[in-house]
């Protein structure tokens, strides 16, 4: 079952900030900045413990990986087993694999402010790739294909608001994206250095190798 509760209880429970909440993260403080310590009643005494074992380390960080993207944990676990048979490093792959979906693309390019706020726009069939209109946010997009917001779907208010902010930002290498044309595609598949987030992706595939 997916997570619909606060997204900074998340943030506090991996002890740092996810950006989950979109442009809000960055201009709101972080309830992960003045309670640095994982929510719950036993949070602060867990804080306190020094020691942590290896599992426990890659359990966090798969966590982490699973919570930025919004996957549940059978589709973490289906994304994992498809690309380990991929040549390469597994990794690499994995975090390759979770980029290219269509929730993460539709954030990417600007059109949503979040993941989670791009997962709506999806499911309520306001997002086209190559003119077809398709409501699966783990729709994976392939290099070439083009993402397009359906024509009565540009004047709505979180997605001009989102592309307003996207402005002030950067796009990724491998993406192109139009504004004017409310359209962009995926270049490349994603190098892990144009892969914009901090993790560990190495400790969740000693997870999984156990």
């Amino acid at each position: 079952m997916r997570y619909t509760g606060p997204a900074c209880r998340q943030c506090r429970r991996e002890g740092t900030k996810l950006f989950l909440k979109g442009t809000k993260c960055f201009t709101e403080k972080c309830p992960v900045e003045r309670r640095p310590y994982a929510p719950g009643q036993h949070g602060q005494s867990t804080a306190r413990r020094r020691k942590v074992s290896e599992y426990a380390k890659q359990l966090r960080e798969k966590q982490k990986i699973k919570r930025i993207y919004g996957v549940s944990e059978r589709q973490f676990r289906n994304t994992f087993e498809k690309v380990s048979t991929l040549p390469g490093i597994t990794g690499h792959n994995l975090l390759a694999a979770l980029e290219s979906r269509l929730d993460n693309m539709v954030y990417r390019m600007g059109f949503a402010a979040s993941r989670r706020a791009a997962r709506q726009l999806i499911r309520h069939r306001h997002i086209e790739i190559n003119g077809r209109s398709v409501d699966i946010p783990s729709f994976q997009v392939e290099p070439g294909q083009e993402i397009r917001m359906r024509q009565k779907s540009r004047e709505l208010t979180i997605v001009s608001a989102s592309l307003e902010q996207a402005a002030r930002g950067s796009t990724p290498a491998w993406l192109a994206v139009d504004k004017e044309s409310f359209s962009g595609r995926m270049l490349e598949r994603p190098q892990r250095t144009a892969i914009p987030i901090a993790a560990q992706e190495q400790l969740v595939v000693e997870l999984y190798s156990k």
